[in-house]
């Protein structure tokens, strides 16, 4: 999938404070206060378990951090599962499901996202699906799978940075008068 314009996300409240605010028009994800009314994003990033400091981070790059994350515990449960480390494969798993439900899927604004929204919202559906299949069915196959998914999702959001953070620098037009 291939994207012509950037698509900038929308920022929490605690971290708009410190940077120039992104143009509102096309923003696919929207960087609510919390999750589900329970966390802001960098908590839920936090709380997944990822020692990463996020407080400043951009919300592209907290999309960012997540894809890495989720490709982390991907291959950490494929080796687990090569281990037969039952326990560490499906906790790697889970925080994998998690990562696509809360973090990307959580986050995604569909009433701005428009198709592109909806495509990434089913895509996070049938990865969420496939990861707990290969859980339940040990399918190391459709662990390769979802990496393969996730590395193109991440190749396509990384390619974008320049983009998002070209149009976060864009000065504001102000009127002479």
């Amino acid at each position: 999938m291939a994207f012509d314009t950037p698509i900038p996300v929308q920022e929490s409240a605690s971290t708009a404070e410190n940077k120039t605010s992104e143009p509102e028009s096309s923003v696919m994800f929207s960087m609510p206060q919390s999750f589900g009314g329970r966390r802001p994003p960098a908590n839920a990033y936090a709380e997944i378990g990822t020692s990463t400091a996020t407080d400043d981070a951009s919300p592209h790059k907290l999309i960012g951090l997540l894809y890495n994350t989720l490709l982390s515990d991907i291959h950490t449960a494929r080796g687990a599962m090569q281990r037969g480390d039952m326990p560490a494969k499906a906790h790697a798993i889970s925080r994998a499901v998690r990562i696509v439900d809360e973090g990307l899927a959580g986050v995604l604004d569909m009433s701005r996202g428009g198709e592109i929204a909806k495509r990434l919202a089913a895509l996070y559906d049938y990865l969420a699906r496939r990861l707990t299949l290969a859980n339940l069915h040990n399918d190391e196959a459709a662990l390769v799978e979802c990496a393969k998914l996730v590395d193109t999702l991440k190749d396509a959001w990384d390619g974008i940075a320049a983009q998002v953070h070209a149009g976060a620098q864009a000065p504001s037009s102000v009127s002479a008068g």
